[in-house]
């Protein structure tokens, strides 16, 4: 990490945070945002992100992201940028590590599939279940439930991806702020907006690098798309006998060191134009000042909609997210039904049941979902 002598003057400080909800002696050993990185390490939710998938079910290949491995890539960007930039890279990196905490397995086709559930009971949103798995959930602590991680750690987890302006907002997050304001209305300190566009490159480029392996579209596919064609002609020019493997890692690392460089001269600029001489001051501002160059910003559109339709939406994928609604679907009907198969401690502590079953359900991994299924529904067929 930056030294205080090499941080600038609006990144965060952990001797200045605001703190912890529940007042804790500081480490003897350990800056303030390095306990709660190690706090989310440590946390069971933390550890079933090994079996949670981003696009590929978990038993699809070994060798395809999960929401572990691209967690722990979002954290090396972040504090790449953040190296450069002069801000706090323990603060991103217990960020980027904590920001998927709340998804539910099987990827977004989970999280669509449970969000229409719990549309009667005020929905269900992976950010406000991520605040809602560290502040309550993971219960590891004897004096607090959560984990009582720094107010900068619960704030960039909640806006990362900028002002919280949902009217009415996600249950979780209304729960938890009116005991502990987040000040939702303003965008979050310049680590928490770092991890945001870490997480974009991250996801983007393992995308190309997964798809690629699975050969859901091809190379002279994505030599289609303006940013990565020049990489792809650049590399077939100076190497000619590449294997696959090699061309797909090549291609991927430029496109990621492309995009970290856009962000990190973008953002000198902005943040050298916004006269800011503290954190506060960014979060006074009513723009960002991480992000893409227009430009990029142009070109990472035209790729994300390549990867929405090669990708996303490819039979293979599709089926997929069916079956995965299917499961959530299921499961969900029968833990409303028999709240019982839920046991004593699953969910929290809330009597409101369908709000257990959601906590439930969306601490599950893919292998215990498909378990659970299989000997609920499966079996009995």
């Amino acid at each position: 990490m930056a030294s205080p002598e090499t941080l600038t003057p609006y990144a965060s400080r952990p001797e200045m945070s605001r703190g912890r909800l529940f007042a804790e002696s500081e480490s003897a050993t350990r800056t303030a945002f390095q306990r709660d990185r190690d706090r989310i390490i440590h946390s069971a939710a933390f550890r079933r992100l090994q079996y949670k998938t981003q696009v590929f079910v978990y038993h699809e290949g070994d060798h395809y992201r999960t929401r572990l491995t691209h967690s722990l890539e979002v954290a090396q960007i972040a504090r790449s940028i953040c190296r450069a930039l002069g801000l706090n890279e323990d603060l991103a990196e217990a960020l980027a590590l904590a920001h998927d905490l709340g998804h539910t397995p099987f990827g977004h086709a989970g999280e669509d599939a449970l969000d229409r559930l719990m549309q009667p009971h005020s929905g269900f949103d992976h950010n406000a279940q991520a605040l809602r798995v560290i502040t309550q959930l993971e219960h590891r602590y004897a004096d607090f439930a959560g984990l009582n991680l720094t107010w900068e750690t619960l704030e960039g987890t909640v806006k990362h991806n900028g002002p919280v302006l949902d009217d009415p907002l996600p249950l979780a997050t209304a729960e938890y702020i009116a005991r502990h304001n987040l000040e939702l209305a303003t965008y979050a300190g310049p680590e928490a907006q770092v991890t945001a566009l870490a997480d974009d490159i991250a996801y983007d480029n393992h995308d190309i690098d997964d798809g690629l392996r699975a050969e859901l579209f091809s190379a002279d596919d994505l030599a289609q798309v303006p940013l990565v064609a020049p990489v792809l002609a650049g590399l077939r020019r100076r190497y000619r006998d590449l294997s696959r493997e090699q061309l797909v890692h090549e291609t991927v690392r430029r496109l990621i060191g492309a995009m970290v460089n856009d962000v990190i001269v973008e953002s000198r600029a902005r943040l050298q134009r916004s006269g800011a001489q503290s954190v506060e001051d960014i979060r006074a501002l009513s723009h960002p000042v991480v992000a893409f160059s227009v430009t990029m910003a142009a070109a990472q559109k035209v790729l994300k909609a390549f990867l929405n339709n090669h990708m996303y939406r490819h039979p293979r994928v599709n089926c997929m997210t069916e079956k995965a609604g299917r499961v959530v679907s299921d499961l969900f009907g029968l833990y409303m039904a028999k709240p019982q198969h839920l046991g004593a401690t699953r969910g929290g502590d809330t009597p409101d049941t369908p709000r257990r079953v959601a906590d439930f359900i969306a601490g599950m991994t893919d292998r215990f979902a498909l378990e659970e299924h299989c000997r609920h529904f499966e079996q009995t067929a």
